[in-house]
């Protein structure tokens, strides 16, 4: 036996050594990192989506019943459908969805009767190609994407009772089945809410086989000698005698607009491919995305947990809209339920991503960002709001006014060509008026009168809120000044990016709810979740001032008092008060079990706390946190989150902490130094120039930054600029296995604050 173990052991540098230069970093994604979750504990609340990035379809195995929001989850051992989906999350879950299976022998309907067994270790997950064999079948499932369609392989044994049962879901569906054509169309209008009433997601299918037998089903009965059917649930069967190995194969498409223009996708996106061209062409598209970011000299688990990471941002927000028989775009519109000409997305909530993975698409892939935008046009005028959380309109979630940063941002990063005067007129009319389902602010008229919302008045999360709308005010207060707008127009949205100190607490150097007659609330417990703050407490709200840290830092006594309070975050047991939740939520679960005091990294208030030691002279603080946050919270396996994703900001987190710098203040020009993981970072940048970052002395023990060139002149700021980088920029750093406690240490090394601006 210890003989064999150290053969074993033998083996494990080799699997563990370092990457050269990746050449299909497709093939290196693990699409199932983030499934092993549950509602009562998320290690991602992640499913595996097959599918293009940004595409307006994804795909997933389903193992979890119809309008299970956890649609897929690792530990399952029965798949029972093969589902198009475009769930953002399974909280907020899914619409505009439809499922394919095959079976053989006695019909099974029913999803629990025809779910199979299935193994993982019969299942091959790659973002453009997912297999898997169905063993109470003996078929083996296989799929690949289109953005809009998909084409599936199923390869059956010989049976004269081979079949392909087509799942509308219930709440509203048609189907119609084309023997002539080899060919079912379709829709389904299932849905989570944020929809008008003529919502429908439209499909068609066809199969290269002809049918043997054919029929409608409905309410999980077969409907006999009948070819078309609407209903509260409706499906179709085609069955088809096979021979031992043989393939057959569909090509789907849908619609959110009609059958005809579903047609168009398949054809215009499928043509004459078969499997293997439209399976090449994906991968194909992969390669070409993910390789804007080359990473080398990480070990095999760093590199595909970055990679896997970077396959997870580049999904959401996804595409709503289509093009048309005359080539131009257009979409359905899920705020007045119309087609309408131009680009739109859906499916994403800007309280988790314009923290990092708006400013990563606005650094890396601007044209996509630039494609947002123009979206979020759409939305206004054809909702009369700007969303906070889109799946697919306006959905009641979350907090904030957060929209503010992501289009104030956008500008202020550089991205230009679209209508961004309307864009101003929209952040103005969201910020000062209260809009339907999320939209505006909450308690906006408490917060422009008395600079906060209260705790006593029967308004939620009421610090969480004053928090964001200061940092939002602040992004407004940018883009206005840097669209030329008049002093006396912007100086209201200055001085109310100042809101967060009414909150601050003097006694307990924490931000702490106020009541309406200014006092704050008693009694005060600052590990208490939830209540004035959101999906937190206020020892990860605290930090919530992206802004102004300055001012922060001169709040609670200085600079020394500041690192001593963020030290404090990782020192602290992590204790929690329940009582607003009135039990443990997987949120303070994850924070428990996590091994890092009261740093609650699985979700976003308190993630770019770690970078806010530059701020008090303390960068190897940041250097060493941020490794450690990357070595025990991310992996690229089916446990590899330390919370829910939430559609590419955690992996957000991760991609920029790999490189070694962060968007502390999205709308600014400034990224916060961290360290680099790797000991190479290649950034492709759209506009032809290279940000080259090397660090050949980089290991799990040298992970502090003893000295950084940038171009080859010795640089001491804590920080770097967003136009230098697109420039082109080449950084070098030297690592070491100690802190170098004077370098980026002097007053004038420090990222941005608004208090240290000038012009303030």
């Amino acid at each position: 036996m210890k003989k064999l173990l150290l053969l074993a052991f033998a083996f494990l540098p080799a699997a563990l050594s370092a990457q050269e230069k990746v050449s299909s970093p497709a093939d290196l994604i693990n699409p199932l990192m983030g499934t092993q979750s549950k509602p009562s504990l998320s290690n991602g609340n992640t499913y595996p989506a097959v599918a293009l990035p940004w595409g307006m379809n994804f795909w997933t195995p389903q193992t979890g019943t119809m309008g299970n929001g956890w649609q897929y989850t690792y530990d399952a051992d029965k798949i029972l459908g093969f589902k198009q989906t475009h769930q953002p999350s399974p909280w907020m879950n899914d619409y505009g969805m439809f499922s394919v299976f095959p079976e053989t022998g006695k019909l099974k309907l029913d999803e629990k009767d025809r779910a199979s067994w299935f193994s993982h270790k019969a299942e091959t997950a790659k973002p453009y190609y997912y297999s898997v064999y169905l063993a109470d079948y003996d078929v083996t499932t296989e799929i690949t994407p289109t953005e809009r369609a998909a084409s599936f392989q199923f390869t059956f044994p010989k049976s004269d009772s081979s079949h392909i049962v087509i799942d509308a879901f219930d709440k509203g569906s048609y189907v119609k089945i084309i023997p002539g054509e080899q060919k079912i169309i379709g829709y389904s209008a299932k849905n989570s809410g944020a929809v008008p009433a003529n919502f429908k997601n439209y499909f068609v299918i066809y199969v290269d086989k002809p049918f043997a037998l054919a029929s409608a089903w409905h309410d999980w009965k077969k409907d006999a000698g009948q070819l078309e059917y609407t209903g509260d649930h409706a499906g179709a069967v085609i069955t088809l005698k096979t021979a031992k190995g043989e393939k057959v194969h569909l090509k789907v498409a849908s619609s959110f607009i009609s059958i005809e223009q579903a047609e168009l996708n398949l054809k215009r996106e499928l043509g004459n491919d078969d499997f293997a061209a439209t399976c090449q062409k994906a991968k194909d598209t992969w390669n070409k995305t993910l390789s804007r970011l080359n990473v080398e000299g990480g070990t095999i688990d760093q590199t595909r947990t970055f990679y896997s990471s970077l396959y997870r941002m580049l999904f959401f927000p996804n595409k709503m809209y289509e093009v048309d028989a005359n080539g131009q775009n257009v979409h359905y519109s899920p705020f007045n339920g119309k087609v309408a000409p131009g680009y739109l997305f859906a499916g994403t909530g800007f309280w988790d991503t314009f923290r990092a993975l708006y400013p990563f698409l606005n650094l890396v892939y601007p044209s996509i960002s630039k494609e947002m935008q123009e979206g979020l046009i759409n939305d206004y005028k054809e909702g009369g709001w700007l969303p906070e959380w889109s799946s697919p309109g306006y959905a009641d979630c979350m907090i904030g006014n957060n929209s503010a940063s992501v289009v104030a941002e956008a500008y202020l990063k550089g991205l230009r060509g679209y209508d961004i005067e309307t864009l101003y007129q929209a952040l103005k009319h969201g910020a000062n008026n209260e809009g339907p389902n999320a939209t505006g602010r909450r308690g906006v008229q408490y917060y422009n009168t008395l600079g906060y919302v209260p705790y006593n008045v029967k308004i939620n999360e009421n610090a969480a809120r004053t928090l964001e709308y200061a940092y939002d005010d602040f992004a407004i207060y940018q883009l206005g000044k840097a669209l030329g707008k008049p002093k006396k127009e912007i100086e209201v949205y200055k001085k109310r990016s100042q809101n967060y100190r009414n909150l601050f607490d003097p006694q307990t150097k924490l931000m702490r709810g106020k009541n309406q007659d200014g006092t704050f609330e008693t009694p005060f417990n600052p590990f208490k979740w939830g209540d004035a703050f959101t999906e937190g407490n206020s020892w990860h709200y605290s930090w919530g001032v992206f802004h102004d840290i300055q001012g922060l830092i001169n709040l609670m006594g200085g600079k020394q008092q500041f690192a001593a309070k963020l030290d404090s975050v990782f020192e602290m047991p992590p204790v929690f008060d329940d009582s607003y939740y009135g039990g443990v939520i997987h949120e303070i679960r994850e924070m428990q079990i996590a091994g890092m005091g009261q740093y609650a990294h699985g979700n976003q208030p308190i993630q770019h706390m770690i970078y806010l030691y530059n701020h008090a002279n303390q960068p190897w603080k940041t250097q060493y946190w941020v490794r450690e946050a990357m070595n025990r919270l991310y992996r690229a396996t089916p446990d590899g989150y330390c919370g829910d994703e939430d559609n590419g900001q955690t992996s957000a987190w991760y991609i920029f902490s790999a490189m070694g710098f962060y968007p502390v203040t999205p709308a600014s020009d400034q990224y916060v130094l961290g360290a680099p993981l790797f000991k190479k970072v290649t950034v492709n940048l759209e506009n032809g120039k290279t940000i080259t970052i090397n660090a050949p002395k980089n290991s799990d023990e040298n992970r502090y930054v003893n000295t950084l060139t940038v171009d080859g002149k010795p640089y001491s700021n804590n920080w770097l600029s967003h136009k230098g980088l697109l420039n082109g920029a080449v950084l070098d750093f030297d690592m070491q296995a100690t802190p170098n406690k004077d370098r980026g240490t002097k007053d004038a090394d420090v990222p941005y604050s608004m208090s240290n601006d000038k012009e303030k």
